[in-house]
């Protein structure tokens, strides 16, 4: 429960302060619109680290005018549905949140609202005919998840532990690029993977990645909340994804895989303003390309990953971003090897 705690408090830090840097910069042409009425529905707390995502660049546009932004979160999937009904009744013009436990209904739900905009974080793909205002979105990083493998390579004798919250594609893909990296620094690095069935639940997180070292594993990928704590407790190092820890953890979180959700967002409510919002798959704006991700600055390991490692990833990352090198995209379920 103490890591309960901590998450909590630190609300302000990776809320608030984000959502003002991002809001200077958007666009100043937002500002002399009238706000669109915006609404989120989250599943779990807002200082999540996905749901967090989303709601910085709600925040950040509420903050330069764009949007008029309220939410709900901690909402049980079966209650799900009901939450966003009561939001489409009472005006509210674009919904944005996750129905990765309640997809049927939820677009039941859309269907039945045709003139309210949805931006939903979806394993499906838009359907156009059935839903033309349900626009789907994910959290493809793997392109800064391969380059915070290629730093954990450098940084591992060999023995990696993974802890994730469900397997699914949204999990899996960023798993396996971040394997990848590590192999190409490392290719007999070994993984112990393992999900504990929740999405914020750091006690078992914890335990599970106190597991994992006792099997051996020197360095952790801190998929979940919870796994960075173990790491500190047993001297380990982690590498953390979608959010940047490393202030939390000064001594342990190397870098992360950082996701930004406004190129997401922006597309979304500029859609709404002009009247063009459609079905369809709004995934590719998390890629590096779009600036949908980035690797977090080293920070207090800054010349503590050897020179050859850095000078790898600044490859990668030119070649990523000019499309020379394309980062697989592999929704399977990840193993332990």
């Amino acid at each position: 429960m103490a890591n309960m705690t901590f998450t909590v408090s630190r609300r302000g830090l990776l809320l608030g302060g984000a959502a003002a840097v991002a809001a200077a910069n958007l666009p100043r042409a937002a500002l002399a619109q009238e706000p669109i009425r915006m609404a989120g529905i989250y599943t779990v707390p807002v200082e999540q680290q996905w749901v967090s995502r989303i709601h910085i660049a709600a925040e950040a546009a509420k903050a330069a005018g764009a949007v008029d932004y309220t939410y709900t979160e901690n909402v049980a999937n079966t209650d799900y549905p009901r939450v966003m009904r009561e939001y489409c009744e009472a005006g509210i013009k674009l919904i944005v949140g996750e129905i990765f436990g309640a997809e049927a209904e939820a677009r039941e739900v859309c269907a039945e609202y045709p003139d309210v905009a949805f931006l939903m974080g979806s394993s499906f793909k838009p359907d156009p005919v059935a839903n033309t205002n349900l626009s789907v979105f994910d959290n493809y990083i793997q392109d800064a998840a391969y380059l915070s493998g290629i730093v954990a390579g450098g940084m591992t004798a060999g023995n990696i532990g993974m802890v994730g919250g469900f397997p699914i594609p949204e999990v899996n893909r960023l798993m396996h690029a971040f394997m990848a990296g590590v192999r190409e620094v490392k290719p007999d690095a070994k993984f112990q993977v393992s999900f504990i069935g929740s999405w914020f639940d750091p006690p078992k997180a914890k335990e599970t990645a106190f597991a994992m070292i006792d099997g051996g594993a020197d360095l952790l990928y801190a998929e979940r909340f919870g796994v960075s704590d173990a790491a500190k407790e047993r001297g380990v190092l982690a590498i953390g994804n979608v959010i940047d820890t490393q202030a939390d953890y000064p001594d342990t979180v190397v870098t992360s895989a950082l996701w930004n959700f406004a190129p997401t967002l922006d597309r979304a409510i500029a859609a709404v303003r002009d009247d063009a919002f459609l079905a369809e798959d709004y995934g590719v704006y998390s890629q590096m390309i779009h600036g949908g991700c980035t690797l977090a600055p080293l920070g207090t390991f800054e010349g503590k990953v050897p020179e050859e490692v850095m000078a790898l990833v600044r490859q990668r990352e030119t070649e990523i971003i000019g499309g020379a090198f394309v980062v697989e995209i592999n929704d399977d379920e990840p193993t332990s090897s």
